[in-house]
């Protein structure tokens, strides 16, 4: 099995920085986009960022300039760098991987979501 294990959440005064990690573990063939999104209380999940496996990345509008996303391939592990928070960031973070990873010997479809992690932007 693959599993995504998250860092990195806590809480933070408005203007500050946080720095998300989430590292896939497991058997795992190969993995192609990563993303981060988040679920604030009462809302649906959105997008934050995603990034593909040669380097390019998406981002929601309401974090572009202020978030960069980022991955290290050989460590399977996808970052999240949040600067400039805002009261409105606040929410419960997952990353989400896709690829191919390896089942009972045999190579099977992957799209994995981490167990999240909070986010709190307050004074």
């Amino acid at each position: 099995q693959v599993q995504l294990v998250e860092s990195g959440g806590g809480l933070v005064q408005p203007g500050g920085s946080l720095r998300l990690s989430c590292r896939a573990s497991g058997i795992i063939f190969r993995l192609d986009a990563m993303g981060w999104y988040r679920q604030a209380p009462g809302k649906q999940r959105d997008l934050v960022a995603t990034i593909s496996p040669n380097g390019l990345t998406r981002y929601a509008s309401s974090v572009k300039g202020r978030f960069a996303i980022s991955r290290d391939a050989a460590e399977n592990t996808v970052y999240l760098q949040m600067n400039r928070l805002k009261p409105e960031d606040t929410a419960v973070y997952y990353c989400n991987t896709k690829g191919i990873y390896k089942k009972d010997g045999n190579n099977d479809s992957l799209d994995r979501w981490g167990q999240g992690t909070l986010v709190t932007v307050s004074q």
